[in-house]
């Protein structure tokens, strides 16, 4: 893992750390990397029967290389994929963001290598510039049912939220989780050891609402370098009535937006229609297949986009 170092701008999913906790769930890593005297590029990765695909897993908001910015960057990424033909006969990457030049240097990388490549866009990643507004400015645009729910029902609940890891409160988001609508976690303990270690160094932000002193609703987020991440939420629906979810999630707005000054609120991929509610710009994720020609393996899925290609 000592190659993954992420640099200025990094993410919670850049870091070694958090590719350490991904691989603690059972997943071998494949950590790809080119050096050359000056500068180190690296990727993430597992492979599995001549499939390789990024170290990550459903907690993963996006994957990307990490490499220096530039022509020596794009050289090192180039000489990443060329080594990746001995491992394997196909590399898949997602989801990839595009908005700052992810997808398109990593395929002009495993061009360059020789791999026959398709992006297409596998996934959403809905967010909210701040521009420098208050929460109260910002409320103003929500849309008019949001904001009469809030009005109705923000006294119902208590709200909650700190900035370090509290065993019992999450205790309680446990509890809120395992008996909500979603389905079961798939590594509750990395998720855990990743609250934990945010806390630990002030990123951490955990929010609960309480009813009548019952914890009804829960959310994980985080911040870093001017940018909100929300993790996971959760609420209970034998209260569903009381709107705790969104009394909740206002209360985690205002104190990202108002106290921590941030300039973006990321709400992850996926396409629920409740985020728009919340969010104000659409971003894609892109997949990146790419398909060895030299390799046998490779031959019938080549084909199979060519005909597509030709049927298009």
């Amino acid at each position: 893992m000592q190659a993954l170092t992420a640099g200025a701008g990094a993410t919670p999913f850049d870091r070694a750390e958090w590719f350490a906790l991904i691989a603690d769930t059972g997943i071998t890593p494949l950590i790809a990397a080119a050096d050359d005297g000056e500068s180190t590029a690296a990727m993430a990765l597992t492979e599995d029967g001549g499939r390789i695909t990024p170290l990550r897993n459903w907690y993963s908001f996006t994957w990307r290389a990490l490499a220096p910015e530039g022509a020596a960057g794009d050289r090192l990424l180039a000489a990443i994929a060329r080594s990746l033909k001995t491992r394997g006969w196909r590399v898949t990457l997602e989801p990839v963001p595009g908005e700052d030049g992810s997808a398109g240097r990593l395929a002009q990388a495993f061009r360059a290598a020789g791999w026959r490549v398709r992006v297409e866009e596998s996934d959403t990643n809905h967010v909210l510039p701040v521009r420098g507004r208050r929460f109260a400015e910002y409320w103003e645009s929500r849309p008019g049912q949001l904001r009469t729910t809030l009005k109705r029902k923000a006294k119902k609940v208590e709200t909650q939220v700190i900035t370090y890891f509290d065993a019992g409160v999450w205790d309680e988001y446990e509890a809120i989780y395992a008996a909500s609508w979603k389905p079961a976690e798939d590594h509750p303990a990395m998720l855990r050891a990743f609250a934990k270690a945010e806390g630990a160094a002030g990123r951490l932000r955990l929010g609960v609402a309480r009813a009548g002193g019952v914890a009804v609703a829960a959310q994980c987020w985080t911040v870093e370098n001017s940018i909100a991440y929300i993790h996971k939420l959760a609420h209970l629906e034998s209260y569903k009535p009381l709107s705790a979810g969104t009394t909740l999630s206002a209360a985690l707005f205002t104190h990202v937006i108002d106290i921590d000054r941030v300039e973006l609120i990321d709400f992850g991929t996926g396409h629920q229609s409740y985020k728009a509610d919340w969010m104000e710009e659409v971003r894609p994720r892109y997949r990146i297949d790419c398909l060895n020609p030299a390799q046998m393996r490779s031959w019938a899925p080549l084909a199979k986009r060519m005909l597509a290609g030709l049927r298009g």
